[in-house]
């Protein structure tokens, strides 16, 4: 089967190419450094010749309700306008479990990408997955220097790798609309990951927790993050991964 999978050099991407070519299938990567742009379009006609199903794991970095909201609107109507022209099958998209809680600027996007994903004309499947492990070193890479102010935020975080086993698994059958939550194996809080994982790298940094303020803080602390309903649920703890990988993004 030939798989397009847009975002395919990110982090979850590469692990999902990685299982996909593993398994005896054809990634095709969506990228621009493979002439591919998902918000302007470009590429994209070549690129999905032949392609079965789409995985979507595209990203933008930025805390910004209206870039994040702009990015996977034009993306994803994008892409899914040129699946449809290309006749592809199944469109997977990947988001967060807690887009439609937590009033947060970039979940408003991934909010937006789900509306897109569901209007378009291609059969849909849509996973909400929590955050990674990997997520916790994305936190401290954005506070440089000797001081992290972490956010207080519950959480259950889940191995890249899983999701990206779950994404393809899902690739490789029928469309289901709004697949079921996939999250951790337990319920974390984010300040006491960040100091396991300082632990782990034997990194010295003082880590200064912040109570958000207002709903978003509220829904950030308490269970807004967490999935809903009985669902997948990955096998790999916070702890497993700091032991297999050292904390090592990727």
């Amino acid at each position: 089967m030939r798989v397009a999978v847009a975002g395919g050099t990110g982090l979850v991407g590469r692990l999902v190419v990685g299982k996909l070519a593993a398994s005896g299938h054809e990634p095709v990567v969506l990228s621009r450094s493979r002439g591919v742009d998902l918000v302007r379009g470009t590429g994209l006609g070549g690129a999905l010749s032949g392609v079965d199903v789409v995985v979507d794991v595209s990203n933008v970095t930025t805390l910004s309700r209206r870039r994040a909201v702009a990015f996977f609107d034009s993306a994803g109507r994008n892409l899914l306008d040129a699946a449809a022209g290309a006749g592809v099958r199944h469109h997977v998209a990947l988001s967060i479990v807690g887009v439609d809680r937590v009033g947060h600027g970039y979940y408003a996007g991934k909010l937006r990408q789900e509306e897109v994903v569901a209007e378009g004309r291609v059969p849909w499947t849509v996973l909400r997955a929590t955050q990674f492990h990997e997520f916790v070193g994305q936190t401290l890479q954005q506070m440089p220097g000797r001081i992290a102010v972490v956010p207080r935020m519950t959480t259950q975080p889940v191995a890249a790798r899983e999701v990206a086993g779950h994404l393809v698994e899902l690739a490789l059958a029928p469309p289901r609309g709004m697949a079921p939550e996939l999250a951790g194996p337990r319920v974390e809080q984010l300040v006491d990951l960040v100091h396991r994982l300082l632990a782990a790298r034997r990194e010295r940094r003082l880590v200064v927790p912040l109570r958000l303020p207002g709903a978003v803080g509220a829904s950030m602390r308490g269970d807004g993050q967490l999935p809903r309903e009985d669902g997948p649920r990955g096998s790999e703890t916070f702890d497993e991964w700091l032991a297999r990988t050292g904390g090592r993004q990727g």
